[in-house]
């Protein structure tokens, strides 16, 4: 397998060291070591050595959720994500994916979104239909929530009607790119959709992104692969955040405490924390998680339920435990993806809201 010194370094660095151990989401939930950071660094070791097969350690190279907590708990700037994405990019470029992984590539490119949908629900065909002219502000909502969760993406535009916010939705929405680039990072057709949606984007001034998982690839990974974006690139959290401070949102606290759950791209890799803290604590009464901002644990998401949904139902329980270990009763989540995830593993302690549902409540 091909792979840059860069990245075998970094493998060669992790493969015995256990300093991230504790953090991964997805080792906790399974308790198997081969679901760590650390076992991945040396499985990529033994491939490169020659001493086993590429084959035999991809189930576990797609076992990785990209969330970088290893990354962030690293004193020593190692860095197991990247090495892991370029796997994947090497896997895709010599033809050797998971059987199930080539279909939602190939469902990537043939439809936009890695589960094959073409066909959005009545209710949010309604919305976008509603906020079809042009205005200087476009609403992007993304894959997962136009196919996967399709009424907190009419939520997401509800929101806005109620701020008063002249804004476009796409119809033909493009794909993001995000998607293609958690299956198989840099390859051309990666990028190819990176730039096809900056170019529907740069008819606008301002671009609001519903989703963190497209916000993490528009804001940060198009500048890492060259891709040029004119608009103003804003998540949706700090958009709202904006929305209520300035008295268009009108904010009235209906609800008692509740928790919120960072997601982990907005608040790791763009450094954004306070914006989704200003929205909440304007509606409800604000408690944390145990560990947020930076320090948080994701909680699953849509894209790997589709290969590993046991797995991904675990880690969503594990962070319900997390909130029920305080006394709270109602988790605000900030990702589309990690509220569907939590939705399915939602016990009868804990409620499960989005921004949305709080502010509509």
């Amino acid at each position: 397998m091909m792979m840059s010194e860069k990245c075998k370094q970094h493998v060669d660095s992790c493969r015995f060291c256990w300093m991230c151990h504790h953090i991964c989401p997805i080792g906790n939930a399974t308790g198997h070591e081969r679901s760590t950071p650390r076992a991945r660094a040396l499985g990529i070791s033994l491939v490169n050595r020659g001493a086993i097969e590429l084959s035999e350690i991809m189930d576990n190279i797609y076992e990785c959720a990209g969330c970088g907590a290893c990354v962030h708990d690293c004193v020593t700037g190692w860095d197991p994500v990247m090495f892991t994405k370029e796997v994947r990019m090497q896997a895709a470029l010599e033809d050797r994916l998971p059987d199930y992984i080539g279909k939602m590539v190939d469902a990537c490119l043939e439809t936009g979104n890695a589960y094959g949908k073409t066909v959005l629900c009545e209710r949010l065909s309604a919305k976008i239909a509603e906020h079809s002219a042009p205005t200087d502000t476009l609403l992007f909502l993304g894959a997962d929530a136009r196919y996967m969760a399709c009424k907190q993406a009419a939520q997401a535009i509800e929101v806005l009607e109620k701020a008063g916010v002249r804004f476009t939705v796409l119809a033909d929405e493009p794909a993001s790119g995000a998607q293609m680039d958690f299956l198989v990072g840099a390859i051309e057709e990666t990028k190819e959709q990176m730039a096809a949606a900056a170019k529907a984007m740069n008819g606008y001034k301002t671009v609001v992104l519903y989703d963190p998982f497209d916000a993490k690839a528009v804001k940060q990974t198009y500048h890492e692969y060259g891709v040029e974006l004119s608009a103003s690139a804003v998540t949706y959290t700090a958009f709202l955040a904006e929305l209520v401070k300035s008295g268009a949102l009108k904010a009235e606290k209906k609800l008692g405490a509740v928790v919120l759950q960072d997601a982990f791209q907005l608040s790791r890799d763009l450094g954004e924390t306070e914006e989704a803290r200003a929205v909440v604590s304007a509606f409800a009464e604000l408690h944390e998680m145990h560990l947020n901002r930076a320090e948080t644990v994701w909680a699953g998401n849509i894209l790997m339920a589709q290969y590993i949904p046991d797995v991904m139902k675990l880690v969503a329980k594990r962070r319900i435990f997390n909130a029920k270990s305080l006394g709270e009763d109602t988790i605000v989540t900030t990702s589309v993806s990690e509220y569907v995830s939590l939705k399915n593993a939602e016990d009868e302690g804990v409620k499960i809201l989005s921004l949305e549902d709080l502010i509509l409540a």
